[in-house]
């Protein structure tokens, strides 16, 4: 409930605030997922909880949610629930979470950036790949900025926009598997039994912190993994080539000798 103070808005104010409208508000209040205001006659008077709340239920329905699924999770939790959700989402939405948002690109950095001449056949790839869109004749939106920028620096360095491109989908169904993987488990040791005790509000920051440091411990132990078994494979690549140089050598000094 909204303490008694300045900051204190009405109804309406408290709709234009988050983006609803009146009625959305009150019957959002009557299903639950907003607490009472502060009576003063027959006006009520809301504060930033309220806003917390509120905001909480519109980005849930944003993100694609019913509001059966909001009205589940959220009907009578405390304010105070609102917050650390709200946080919780900012931690998914964090750069380390997210892929950057897209990207304008004329064709010619993008040619640039992959040491390449402007090549409508690179631009058709990307599209079909759904890496990028294209705006107009020069200009294009990249969807997934990092990816096509370390992917443009791949081609730059020798491999072909083909071998770069179809990389991708078997990276990305391996790296999928291992993440859900991980999800998995989050949910069976961190959140399921948090949930199972009732989201106590004294649980909510150290269950928050949990899983915003496990993003980054995630990231780098994929890293790990990877390098080291790209390590692995590089050694194991160069032995059989030094062999078959050595191979194709001792073949030559043969055919010398028979000479």
């Amino acid at each position: 409930m909204a303490d008694q103070g300045t900051d204190e808005i009405t109804v309406d104010q408290l709709a234009a605030r988050v983006g609803m409208t009146v009625r959305n508000v009150r019957a959002y209040a009557s299903r639950g997922l907003l607490d009472p205001p502060r009576l003063e006659g027959r006006t009520g008077y809301y504060g930033e909880a309220h806003v917390r709340q509120l905001q909480l239920v519109r980005t849930l329905l944003d993100r694609g949610y019913t509001l059966a699924a909001v009205e589940k999770a959220l009907v009578n939790k405390s304010a105070a629930t609102s917050d650390y959700a709200l946080d919780l989402i900012d931690v998914l939405d964090s750069p380390m979470a997210r892929e950057p948002e897209s990207e304008l690109v004329s064709r010619d950095a993008l040619a640039a950036l992959a040491g390449v001449s402007r090549n409508d056949a690179l631009v058709d790839r990307l599209v079909e790949a759904g890496l990028a869109e294209v705006v107009d004749d020069d200009t294009l939106r990249v969807l997934r900025p990092s990816i096509v920028r370390s992917g443009a620096a791949a081609v730059s360095l020798g491999l072909s926009v083909d071998t770069v491109i179809g990389l991708l989908p078997r990276l990305s169904e391996q790296l999928r598997t291992t993440a859900e993987d991980l999800v998995d488990q989050v949910r069976h040791e961190v959140w399921q039994p948090f949930v199972a005790r009732g989201m106590p509000d004294e649980e909510w920051e150290s269950t928050v912190s949990t899983i915003a440091n496990l993003l980054p411990v995630a990231g780098q132990t994929v890293l790990a993994v990877f390098r080291d078994e790209l390590a692995h494979v590089i050694d194991d690549a160069l032995g059989e080539e030094l062999a078959a140089l050595a191979e194709g050598s001792g073949a030559q000094r043969r055919q010398a000798e028979g000479a």
